[in-house]
Formats: C-alpha cells, structure tokens, sequence
C-alpha cells in the first residue's frame, strides 16, 4: 500500500459513478424492454447474460424446502441467530405517530404507515450474499410492510444459491424471482406478467444496477445509489498490524473498485500494516480482485496529530470507520460522518456485515455526510394531519390569506375567506 502524508484534501476521494454514455445507453434500452416485453425481456436477459435457461421466473415452495433440507444446520443456527439479533436492532426503530391537542379544539398530528410493497434486490454474480436477503428484509418486516419481493440473478444452472434461499425461508418470504442486473429493477418498476410493480426498490448492486435505479427514480422510490465498498481505519501504536491489515482486506475483496484507507499518527504502524498487506493478499482466494482495489484506491495517511485524523475521517465519510485507539470511545465521538462506526479492537468491520443486529446496507462515496443506513424508516411514510377548529379559523383566517397575498396566491386567499363570506350569508 502506499503511504503518503496527510494532506488538507484526501485525494483518494471519489465521485459517484455515473457509468459510461455506452452503460447508461444499455440500462436504457433494458429498461425499454422489459415494459414492452414483459417476462419474455426477463428471460431473454437471464440466458444472454447469466447464462441460464429458465422455464420460470418465480422460485418454487419446493425449491426453498429442498435448499434448506440439504443446508448444514450449523449455519442454519447462525443465520438464525443473525436475523435475531437484526430483528432486535431494528425493532428499536419504531416510530408512533403523535398528536398536539390545541386550547381552541384544533389539532395537527403525524401518521406513521408503511409503505405497501417494497421490492428487495439482492446481488449475485461473483458471490452470493444470504446476509443481504437479512439486511434489506427485516426492516421492511419490521416496518409492517405488506407485501415484500426478492430478486436476485440465476446461476448458470438457473437456481439463486442455497444461501439466498434459505435466508428468505428463514424469514418467511415466499415472493423471489430469478432475475438480477438492470433488468430485475425495470421489473420491480414497472412489472410483468408474472412480477407485480412494487412501491420501493432497495439493496446494493453493480454499475448496471445503479443506473437502473437512478432511471426509475420518481416513478418508484429507492433506498440510495450505493457505490463500490470502502472502510476507513484509525489506529495508533495500540493496534495490531495484522488486524488492520486483515479489517482493510475484508473490504478490498469485494471488489477492484473498493477502497480501504488507513489513517494513523505511526510511522511503524503504517509500515508494518503495508507489509501485512502485501503479505495476507496473496493468500486470499480473491486476491486478483482484493490486490486491484489496494493497488488503485488503497493508501495509508500519516499524520502528524489526532486531531488531523479525525478531520480526514469526517472528509472521507466513509461507508465503515474503524477505530483502533487507545481512546476509541472518545475518538468516536468526534465523528460526524460515517455510515457505521466499529469502536475498539474487536468491533471489526464485518462483525457489522453478519452478525451484530445494525444494517450494512450505507451510504458510500462520502453520502455519509447527508444519509443514513437501511432501516426501518425507509419503509413508512409520514403523513400531516390538520384539524382547524371554528375558533382556531376566525382567528387566524385573516393572517393566512395575508401571507397567502404576500406571494401573490390570491385563489389561496379567498380559500380561508370564502369560509367567512358563507358564514355571513346564512346569518
């Protein structure tokens, strides 16, 4: 990894991937297809990019049963376990609605519903993620979702993995469709004959996903343009080499667009993290994909005070931040910016990805600094609620349709007054 000196600006920041004319191009056309085309749009795509010949779109009861019956039990407990300890977290996310009661009869007040359908994409391609079915379901459980949709791209045998299925047994959801990319978020939009259209898209994906999702945009609500994976570590002499450089390597697996950023006060901890770096990749079974992301958007920033740390930490707001220092708890506390924070030696980033109940579906590329995780809020919606009393009208009918003429809206005038005009005349 390269070490450098901290600067006032990062420069591994990086901008939102907007895709090529000719990606974009492609996710529109896709798009295109399956509104006019349907099922067949789906199909067609399935055999051409996941090579998968599918007699049908909907994964069968049978299906499911077979995935969980040969699946080993002892990760059956653990995903079980895993979907326990999310449930609870996010059950902490409730929200009620409330009311103000007014002296003169009148009321406002909020509703808190959930959304009707909620359509969940789930990636495949060079790995399956059972993990994410657990991130985006629950929440959408918890927030009452009515009706909850799971997609995610065939194998070439034409099966999702033994893992996606089982999570969605575990859960109870019997709605999954065998189809992913572009094409899986113009389905969940816009439906076919067999995929109703859903009210919400959410779930992490490759570039085509992201752009199909900024596509339907408006027409359908989405959860966020998710970008490639990053984590950020600030750790002083009390950090073990080996550890950092093992919690930056969870990240750089993922893909070769991934970042993993070290940032620390040491020399020695700089030197001896790049070292075990270059020696724990080349052991990895990704190591082609987790050496390209080090190589292009890895670095190790030395600063010269703590001070510096946190204010590069807070510019890169990044997707994960570890803090590895003596001081960890108070280090947080000074952040501002981050999808989630891992405090202490033994909160490594993917305890957070499995097992530890908070969601790992965040914001990437520095969004930290105005967004938040999945969660339960992204699965209601807030309706207002007014009601004016007589006497809260007489009051105020004259301050309203001041205000209303101060913008010029005179027919928002007359609204409030044409009230008084009835009252006169059937007095």
């Amino acid at each position: 990894m390269k070490i450098q000196r901290l600067t006032d600006e990062l420069s591994i920041r990086r901008q939102l991937a907007d895709g090529t004319e000719q990606q974009l191009q492609a996710v529109k056309e896709i798009i295109e297809a399956v509104r006019a085309e349907g099922d067949a749009a789906l199909l067609r795509f399935a055999k051409k990019w996941d090579k998968a010949e599918l007699s049908a779109l909907k994964v069968t009861q049978e299906e499911i049963r077979q995935a969980a019956e040969r699946f080993d039990p002892q990760l059956l407990a653990d995903l079980t376990e895993a979907a326990q300890n999310i449930r609870s977290y996010h059950e902490g996310q409730q929200q009620q609605g409330y009311r103000h009661d007014r002296a003169d009869g009148s009321y406002v007040a909020q509703r808190v519903t959930p959304i009707e359908s909620a359509g969940l994409y789930v990636p495949g391609g060079t790995a399956a993620y059972p993990s994410s079915v657990l991130m985006n379901v629950i929440p959408a459980q918890v927030a009452g979702v009515g009706r909850i949709v799971v997609t995610s791209p065939p194998d070439s045998d034409g099966n999702l993995s033994d893992g996606v299925l089982v999570a969605a047994h575990i859960l109870g959801i019997d709605e999954l469709y065998k189809t992913g990319g572009a094409q899986a978020i113009a389905a969940l939009a816009y439906g076919t004959e067999t995929i109703r259209p859903v009210d919400k898209i959410t779930g992490p994906g490759n570039i085509f996903v992201a752009l199909a999702k900024r596509e339907v945009n408006g027409d359908v609500a989405i959860d966020m343009i998710a970008g490639p994976s990053e984590i950020a570590i600030i750790a002083d002499d009390s950090a073990y080499a080996d550890e950092v450089a093992a919690d930056l390597l969870s990240q750089a697996e993922h893909d070769p667009l991934a970042s993993a950023v070290l940032l620390t006060e040491s020399r020695a901890l700089a030197e001896q993290v790049a070292a075990q770096v270059a020696s724990q990749v080349a052991t990895l079974p990704r190591e082609a994909i987790a050496a390209a992301s080090i190589r292009d958007h890895g670095a190790i920033y030395v600063a010269d005070s703590r001070a510096e740390l946190i204010n590069a930490a807070n510019q890169l707001a990044p997707e994960h931040l570890e803090i590895m220092t003596e001081d960890a708890e108070a280090v947080a506390e000074q952040i501002d910016h981050a999808g989630a924070i891992f405090i202490g030696r033994y909160s490594s980033e993917p305890i957070g990805d499995y097992f530890a109940g908070t969601n790992h579906v965040l914001p990437t590329n520095s969004t930290a600094r105005f967004s938040s995780a999945l969660s339960v809020y992204d699965f209601v919606k807030r309706t207002s609620i007014v009601h004016y009393s007589e006497q809260a009208w007489r009051e105020n009918q004259e301050k309203i349709a001041r205000l209303a003429r101060l913008e010029g809206l005179e027919a928002h005038a007359r609204a409030v007054e044409s009230r008084a005009w009835k009252k006169e005349s059937q007095s």
